[in-house]
């Protein structure tokens, strides 16, 4: 089974990394596409590029510094993945991503957005990918602070 995991870099990325490792080594045969999505650059900066190539490798080399945490998870536990790089909205990213790579699944995290920030947006990112993917999606929650859980 190859899995799709979505990753920023963040405390929630690396928790839905760990989760992920956890179904893998509960038995489930899986190889991984850990991905990365870029914003697109600006108007601003593509008129101002001396060469466009130093904005897209700019790009890349972020997006490999925020994967460089869970890439190493999955490495020091001995599990298959590859890496992707995209720039674009996330959800549509994915999407293309998920055909790219023929993933099977998508395991990802979910954060709560408030009211004004869901209306803006049309909806989290999670959201919009459960409505839209063509296979299952597997929304890992954020884990309960330590505050919370006493």
């Amino acid at each position: 089974m190859k899995i799709l995991l979505p990753v920023d870099g963040t405390e929630l990325s690396l928790h839905e990394t760990r989760f992920a490792l956890r179904l893998v080594q509960e038995g489930l045969q899986a190889s991984f596409v850990l991905a990365n999505v870029q914003e697109p650059a600006s108007f601003y900066e593509i008129v101002t590029a001396d060469d466009p190539q130093l904005i897209e490798n700019a790009a890349l080399e972020a997006a490999e510094d925020l994967m460089a945490p869970s890439a190493s998870m999955l490495r020091d536990a001995g599990v298959s993945y590859e890496t992707a790089v995209i720039s674009g909205d996330p959800a549509p990213a994915m999407l293309e991503l998920i055909e790219i790579h023929g993933c099977d699944m998508v395991i990802m995290g979910s954060r709560a957005l408030g009211l004004i920030r869901r209306a803006l947006e049309g909806g989290s990112t999670s959201e919009r990918l459960v409505q839209d993917s063509p296979v299952p999606v597997l929304l890992v929650k954020p884990p309960v602070p330590v505050e919370e859980a006493e």
